[in-house]
């Protein structure tokens, strides 16, 4: 997978701004081409949608001042209407290979209560998101750590770890597989030697083939928590991981409401990951 195309939704904090900074870092991303986007609700009066016009046009000025990009590359769009309509519309005009947008970090039901942008985008697109939320600390990306499982669909994610990883200075990638047992009772147990788990074993051969300065982490567990967990242990500066497309083929633009109240592995990760957390989209099994 390239990033040739990227979104960046902004809404004035800032952090998506500093996170595509250190994206821009990275060396195969800096060719790529950046759409800067900021929707404004519509308003009850024209005075009123005169207003946020305003501010909304100087928060995107604002954006596109503060990122690191060559401004020939870089498109700012204001628009109005439902952000969260917005967002997933833009992309699909722009051809996105990436959207990146904050996050309050709600959870299921309170996130739809309060018409959570990042929540509907992520489960209406079927484009990879990087979801930066507000409390967090956007760092310089070194450790890239990717969350690997027994999908075929793995190896597309690995490949985008890996071509993230593999030019920066000093960048590190950690493999990491959580073997699923709620009891915590495992046979499938590889904590004390990772390399031998068959899911990191199978992603290995590539990393050693680019040459990828690595490190293989396997544990026992609620995947949730546990990739969590292990994001905080290794001071992960982003975390990717696989996230299927949910939503019903039969009903392409209706929200998986199952999956809005939070049950997801890749909901549970995005609320509760203490780091930036990029959502590569797979085929659902």
């Amino acid at each position: 997978m390239n990033i040739n195309k990227i979104l960046v939704a902004v809404a004035g904090r800032g952090l998506c701004e500093e996170m595509l900074n250190m994206l821009m870092d990275v060396p195969s991303i800096q060719q790529a081409s950046v759409t800067v986007l900021h929707a404004v609700p519509s308003q009850a009066s024209a005075q009123g949608m005169s207003e946020k016009l305003e501010q909304g046009g100087k928060i995107l000025a604002q954006a596109v001042q503060s990122i690191k990009v060559d401004p020939t590359k870089v498109n700012p769009r204001l628009k109005q209407g439902d952000p969260k309509d917005i967002v997933c519309q833009v992309a699909d005009e722009e051809n996105s290979d990436l959207i990146i947008m904050g996050s309050r970090g709600l959870q299921g039901l309170r996130a739809i209560l309060e018409n959570s942008v990042s929540q509907y985008v992520f489960q209406l697109t079927s484009r990879p998101m990087l979801l930066v939320k507000d409390d967090t600390y956007v760092k310089k990306l070194k450790h890239i750590m990717i969350a690997l499982d027994a999908s075929t669909s793995s190896k597309e994610y690995l490949d985008l770890a890996l071509s993230l990883v593999k030019d920066i200075q000093g960048g590190q990638l950690i493999l990491a597989h959580v073997n699923k047992d709620i009891s915590g009772k495992s046979s499938e147990d590889f904590s004390d030697n990772a390399q031998a788990d068959p899911v990191i074993a199978a992603a290995l051969e590539s990393v050693k083939r680019m040459g990828v300065n690595y490190r293989c982490v396997s544990a026992v567990g609620k995947p949730g928590p546990e990739i969590c967990r292990i994001a905080d242990e290794v001071g992960a500066d982003l975390l990717i991981l696989g996230s299927p497309d949910r939503r019903p083929t039969v009903a392409k633009n209706l929200v998986d409401l199952d999956r809005l109240v939070g049950g997801s592995l890749s909901d549970y990760v995005r609320i509760h990951a203490e780091c930036p957390v990029l959502l590569a989209r797979t085929s659902a099994p």
